[in-house]
């Protein structure tokens, strides 16, 4: 009777001891699959491949970035911002006493500068690239620096476009430094102000020596 019942409770341990371990093995793989699952990503700016020019989120920056959409033109969108700033700023001094024309180019330049720079920023990247074409925002804060007091003859607002373009594209030293500063809305804008203000010494000195009137 002992043997039997020893015997008994023998092949009733048996499995017992066989499943313990399959199960140690179900909770060790479970505790794996837990340890190595990835945690979410955390959602991104990008919304468009690199460096296209469709409209990106925040569509306020985008829009403020391209200048109401003038940087998706195409070519030379950069161009299309720096004429972009002479046309607008030419309607705008129309509605202005002479009293008031260097105050208010001064502050069509310091307007785009303070709301340029984070929307440039913001644009940047979302298309993941550091300067994209298609923010030309810069050009339009360049472009009004450098008509800060130019007369609004055609000859002399063609003379800052042509003379502030050049600038923009050469870029004597420092502005291949400024281009550098972070945030990326910083240097995209601070290095289209040296060109203007480049542009701006320029054509004060044809307009004193009576180059261009």
């Amino acid at each position: 009777m002992s043997l039997g019942s020893g015997e008994s409770e023998a092949c009733e341990e048996a499995p017992k001891r066989q499943i313990q371990p399959t199960k140690a093995r179900i909770m060790d793989a479970g505790s794996q699959t837990e340890e190595h699952t990835p945690d979410p990503q955390p959602p991104t700016l990008q919304h468009t491949k690199k460096g296209s020019a469709r409209p990106t989120r925040p569509y306020w920056a985008w829009t403020v970035a391209t200048f109401f959409g003038a940087g998706a033109l195409k070519p030379g969108p950069g161009t299309w911002g720096s004429l972009g700033a002479v046309l607008t700023w030419a309607l705008i001094a129309r509605a202005l006493p002479q009293n008031l024309l260097i105050p208010g180019a001064l502050t069509y330049c310091a307007l785009a500068t303070a709301i340029g720079i984070p929307a440039a920023t913001l644009t940047a990247r979302a298309c993941h690239r550091d300067d994209p074409s298609h923010v030309v925002i810069d050009e339009v804060a360049g472009q009004m620096l450098t008509l800060v007091a130019a007369p609004l003859t055609w000859k002399v607002q063609l003379a800052g476009f042509i003379l502030f373009r050049a600038f923009d594209i050469v870029k004597p030293p420092p502005i291949r430094l400024l281009e550098r500063l972070r945030p990326e809305g910083v240097g995209i804008v601070v290095d289209d102000l040296g060109a203007g203000f480049y542009g701006l010494i320029v054509l004060q000195l044809l307009l004193h020596f009576g180059v261009v009137r």
